[in-house]
């Protein structure tokens, strides 16, 4: 959302960004010229994951509202008050306000358009969850149950977290503008369905324009996100990869959230070491303690074990072969501007859903094998690993991931598809500001 804040931004549009006091203050860095304000989520000293996630919401939406209320307010007694509201689908009450100030309300779905399908349909009563059997959604391939998103295959295991993504999709019709992070000729045929049932806008990808242009020149606020919610080891990263040779080194990160139990730490060790390939791996400081022991010392000839690093930086880096990914969408997605082909270890959440396209529908890497209870097994790791990087598919991947690079920079481009997107909500924005 702070990506897309910058866009509308350069063309010509004025925005404040908002976030929570507690993530305000967590963040390791707020660039560029974008107003922040923050608000409370009742939880302002711990955020989320201080309470039960049925109690953090519901306290979210009461104390939200209120400050959100006073925020808007104040901003409406400058000389440039508020026309519009963009929120994260999971928080809905964020329409109810929007609507109690008479503003233009737009909604920002953050996951892939083929995962917002499927909890369309279950709100709707087309899917029924929990899921047991093949699943058939229109504008998507048929789907196995551990390629539906976990919420809906197992409801009852995230009660409060199901409820909330579905829920994104109540009052839907109320809302002036939906906004997918996702790109239309990515995903073409669920949009192309979706577009007849709701007004959805693909505006995506929602990443830095240095990476999307190739600029040698571009403004700060343009060469990264703008926020970071650990402190990157970029000098040591960058050092490290310069040294390297091109399209050698396997980049394994499972994201900000993701926790792997001590099974699933070993076994993808062991594939990482099995593969004799040089690897850089995030391992969060809260899950240092899960590697296998000797494990860095082993492998410290060969590889580089950090706590966290500047993605798109070592992405967009020419000794990147290719990246063990637990298939988060933002990591789906910047893996996919970049065209790094990748190995889909999905755990949880949208991860399945992304991982079944990634493997069967884009064709930009290979997935593990993991059933239900995220067990997979450091031996395909290592197989995956080797074919994405020596085998023969894996130049199909490399060729094929180029293409699906040159797309998305196309719809970000002038003209592109997301840009038309964008331009079509910016004049809209101008008639209704108009007295």
């Amino acid at each position: 959302m702070h990506q897309f804040s910058k866009s509308l931004m350069s063309k010509g549009i004025k925005v404040t960004f908002v976030t929570t006091k507690f993530m305000f203050k967590s963040c390791q860095q707020l660039t560029g010229s974008i107003p922040v304000e923050a608000i409370s989520d009742g939880f302002d000293n711990g955020g989320y994951g201080s309470a039960a996630e049925e109690t953090y919401f519901c306290k979210f939406k009461q104390v939200g509202s209120e400050s959100l209320s006073k925020l808007i307010e104040k901003l409406n007694a400058t000389d440039c008050p508020v026309d519009c509201i963009i929120y994260d689908g999971v928080m809905r009450w964020v329409l109810d306000v929007a609507k109690s100030f008479g503003l233009v309300a737009a909604v920002f779905f953050t996951q892939s358009c083929a995962v917002d399908n499927i909890y369309y349909h279950v709100k709707q009563g087309l899917v029924e969850a929990p899921v047991r059997n093949r699943v058939s959604v229109p504008g998507l391939p048929v789907l196995e149950p551990l390629e539906i998103p976990s919420f809906v295959r197992d409801p009852s295991s995230f009660a409060g977290t199901f409820q909330i993504f579905v829920n994104q999709f109540s009052d839907i019709d109320q809302v002036d503008w939906l906004f997918c992070n996702t790109i239309y000729e990515l995903e073409q045929e669920v949009l192309q369905w979706m577009s007849k049932q709701l007004q959805v806008r693909a505006i995506g990808p929602t990443i830095p324009r240095k990476y999307l242009h190739n600029h040698k020149t571009v403004a700060e606020d343009d060469t990264d996100n703008g926020l970071q919610m650990f402190k990157p080891n970029i000098e040591s990263c960058m050092n490290w990869l310069n040294k390297q040779q091109d399209h050698s080194v396997v980049y394994v990160s499972f994201g900000s959230l993701a926790q792997l139990n001590a099974q699933q730490m070993q076994e993808l060790a062991c594939g990482i070491k099995g593969s004799q390939k040089q690897f850089l791996w995030v391992v969060r400081a809260s899950e240092e303690g899960k590697l296998p022991k000797g494990f860095v010392e082993e492998t410290s000839e060969r590889g580089m074990v950090v706590q966290w690093c500047s993605q798109m930086d070592v992405l967009a880096h020419k000794a990147l072969g290719c990246f063990v990914t637990h298939c988060g969408w933002n990591s789906t997605l910047e893996a996919l501007t970049l065209g790094v082909p990748m190995v889909a270890i999905p755990i949880w959440t949208d991860q399945g859903t992304n991982a079944k396209f990634i493997a069967d529908v884009w064709k930009t890497g290979v997935k593990v094998d993991v059933n239900e209870n995220g067990v997979f097994k450091g031996d395909m790791v290592q197989q995956c690993i080797r074919e994405v990087m020596d085998g023969e598919k894996g130049k199909e991947i490399k060729a094929t991931s180029s293409k699906w690079m040159q797309m998305a920079r196309e719809a970000v481009k002038e003209g592109g598809s997301s840009d038309k997107s964008i331009d079509e909500f910016v004049a809209s924005l101008t008639r209704h500001s108009e007295p």
